[in-house]
């Protein structure tokens, strides 16, 4: 089992948070997502997964949410 965190901007509401969370649980292995939402800011997500996500992958999983992106 691996967490992995990562700084993501554009969220703005819980309704982003939610968007987050579901695209990213539906990637192969992962069994848990938590999102520290911070409005306008940059939140941090957590990802439990029982392998390491690529960078390539969670922005693929933010794209398809809306318009999220990894903070650089």
């Amino acid at each position: 089992m691996s967490t992995q965190n990562f700084d993501v901007v554009g969220l703005t509401c819980g309704h982003c948070a939610s968007a987050v969370t579901e695209e990213l649980s539906a990637l192969e292995g992962v069994t848990a997502v938590t999102v520290d939402l911070v409005a306008g800011g940059t939140s941090s997500v957590t990802v439990e997964t029982a392998r390491e996500l690529s960078p390539a992958e969670v922005t693929a999983a933010l794209d398809e949410a809306g318009d999220y992106s990894l903070a650089p």
